[in-house]
């Protein structure tokens, strides 16, 4: 089967007659898909560029890094001294230490070396500067003399000697650990070529910014993650390693080869390797593979999303959220339709390739009070059993764009970027939970753009480059748009109140959602990405007032017997006077009834209860509720 070379390989080969030296950088840790001995294989990076090398002639490749010294690859008798006799070395035990001085000097021989062709690679370059912009009086002569050697080093054609050595190499197996013989190839490059030195980075700005800086003879090559094309074909190769494959039919090996693929987009072809190996441990076949692309997202391969007693859950749902959340039946019900297509796996169905978006993804709008905070609570419950579970983002607390950082770790290099981000660390921690985003309108513009990579990609990067999926989160973001908006002069009035229709309601805290994300934030992306998950809350109807109101009765008389062991009554003139006042104004929500019952009865409740002796006292009547000089006194009575 023949495969494409990785592109910073075919610009390799094609700057090589007019680049003296290279900075590759990005994926560099990454195995590589390329032909070995004329079958495919996934090999590391000095592996391939090796390949690529000899097949243009070149007898050895070099390699230096800072802890180790000098090397030569492949480590390989002839090979050796070779190297040992071209450039003065002394490999006796693989290794030679060597100062950046003697480094310079080794660079200048073999950009010079006509006997034979050979590279240098300076592998964890990152590492040589200790500041790249506060180089020592050592680094500066170093990184000056590569510079000066980058422009005065010249193509050559080794001499005729060297040619005449030349030997069909020894074929090896694609499989095989060991690199190909140090023989050049038989149809060997014969125009001129540089003896390269390659820069081994994580980032081109690990070097000093001047070093490249204008220079025609200095190549930058990137290396990306791996596109669909590629990880397919790897795909390819590392499935007869999995339990199964040779019994499966066509179609299941197809099957699997698409989950594969699809599954693992944005890792990297190592990633796939290490996927293969899990799957090995852990027993996985074919049918199994989103559970070991899983496993190796999150760390977890129980799927709790697939248990049966999760589904009956949420059949039975609608009855447990309504307790808590009453009055929002639309609501309840839009959620509930989300929760099902998630534990159906059915979310993003309609693309053609199933992605790693979320699990769910809501939009909670609506009044304040009305039950938006507390329906994502009482969801968590629901699925993972425990409220606590979800992890909550107020954003009023992201309103500079600076914040940013607490949610995804300070970018390198600043102070605390090695703590990583408060979202990306809770996510790794909790990989099946539920994501709340408080009041998202009150975050930065600038914060909003990093969920557009949660809601299409399912994965964030934080500052110490290490990946959190969000996979198998729901992500609950909640708002009081649409509420007040600006009138012609600027002014903020109110679009909707108590009592109007839910119709009415929904319409216009929609619009203002897509006015805010289209017009305001010019960024109607986010909104697209959200799509028609989004769920309007009414305002507390009177008759649901009640029901809220005697909820938050029976709480206080659940805490008065735990505190004090004392059982709580009201008289009927009472209980209506204070219902009165609770519910007056239902433009605050169920959360504006609790502020006035702290405020009308909790509080003179605790005032006259404070000076009471209820020493063997277990019933607590209140008789009486009066308002004088604004301040509510009750009568009790203590038996």
């Amino acid at each position: 089967m023949s495969i494409e070379k990785p592109r910073w390989i075919q610009d390799l080969e094609r700057l090589l007659p007019i680049r003296s030296q290279f900075i590759v950088s990005g994926s560099i840790r990454d195995n590589y898909l390329v032909d070995v001995a004329g079958a495919p294989a996934l090999v590391p990076l000095l592996r391939a560029l090796w390949e690529t090398l000899r097949n243009s002639g070149y007898r050895c490749l070099l390699v230096f890094d800072p802890a180790d010294g000098i090397r030569v690859y492949p480590n390989e008798t002839a090979t050796r001294e070779l190297a040992e006799r071209l450039f003065d070395l002394r490999l006796g035990e693989g290794t030679q230490k060597i100062s950046l001085e003697t480094l310079a000097a080794l660079m200048k021989n073999l950009t010079g070396q006509r006997e034979a062709r050979a590279a240098l690679v300076l592998d964890f370059a990152s590492r040589i500067p200790r500041q790249t912009d506060h180089l020592s009086e050592g680094e500066h002569r170093f990184f000056v003399a590569a510079e000066k050697l980058s422009l005065t080093a010249a193509a050559l054609v080794p001499n005729a000697t060297a040619k005449s050595e030349a030997k069909t190499p020894v074929p090896v197996p694609a499989n095989s650990p060991t690199p190909a013989p140090a023989t050049p190839a038989a149809k060997e490059f014969a125009g001129p070529l540089f003896n390269p030195v390659l820069w081994l980075v994580n980032r081109s700005q690990d070097l000093p910014s001047w070093f490249a800086l204008d220079s025609e003879r200095v190549a930058s090559l990137s290396i990306g993650r791996p596109e669909y094309e590629t990880r397919e074909a790897a795909a390819r190769q590392l499935a007869p390693l999995f339990v199964g494959f040779g019994e499966a039919d066509e179609k299941a090996r197809e099957r699997f080869l698409k989950s594969f693929t699809e599954g693992t987009e944005g890792m990297s072809l190592a990633a796939l390797s290490d996927i293969t190996e899990l799957a090995s441990r852990k027993h996985l076949d074919l049918a199994h593979i989103d559970d070991a692309v899983r496993c190796y997202k999150v760390g977890a391969l129980d799927n709790p999303w697939r248990k049966d007693h999760l589904r009956q859950k949420i059949a039975d749902g609608q009855g447990f959220l309504e307790e808590r959340v009453k009055g929002q039946r639309a609501a309840v019900v839009k959620t509930l339709d989300i929760l099902k297509r998630s534990a159906m796996g059915l979310t993003g169905a309609q693309a053609r390739s199933r992605g790693n978006r979320p699990r769910g993804v809501l939009f909670f709008a609506g009044p304040t009070g009305v039950g938006k905070t507390e329906l994502a609570k009482t969801l968590t419950q629901l699925v993972f059993g425990d409220e606590r579970a979800y992890i909550r983002f107020d954003m009023s607390e992201f309103a500079e764009e600076h914040t940013g950082a607490r949610l995804l770790g300070a970018p390198p290099g600043y102070i605390g970027f090695d703590a990583g981000g408060e979202l990306t660390n809770s996510v790794r921690e909790k990989p099946f939970s539920v994501v709340l985003f408080d009041e998202i309108e009150k975050a930065h513009p600038r914060i909003l753009d990093k969920f557009l990579q949660i809601l299409e990609d399912g994965r964030l990067t934080d500052g110490r480059g290490e990946t959190a999926y969000f996979s198998e989160t729901i992500l609950i973001f909640t708002s009081n748009l649409g509420i007040f908006v600006e009138d012609a002069s600027g002014q903020r009035v109110q679009s909707v109140k108590p009592g109007d229709p839910y119709e009415v309601v929904e319409a216009r805290i929609r619009e203002a959602i897509g006015d805010y994300f289209k017009y305001r934030l010019s960024r109607p992306e986010i909104l697209n990405r959200i799509g028609d998950n989004i769920v309007v809350f009414d305002f507390i109807a009177p008759e649901v007032a009640v029901m809220i109101f005697e909820g938050m009765l029976k709480n206080v008389a659940r805490r008065l017997q735990e505190e004090l062991r004392c059982q709580l009554a009201l008289t009927p003139e009472v209980r209506a006077a204070l219902l009165e006042r609770c519910t007056r104004d239902l433009s605050h929500g169920g959360r504006g009834i609790g502020n006035q019952l702290e405020s009308a009865f909790i509080n003179p409740l605790s005032r006259a209860l404070f000076g009471a002796d209820l020493a063997g006292r277990n019933k607590v009547t209140v008789e009486r509720l009066e308002e004088v000089d604004r301040v509510i006194t009750l009568g009790i009575t203590v038996a």
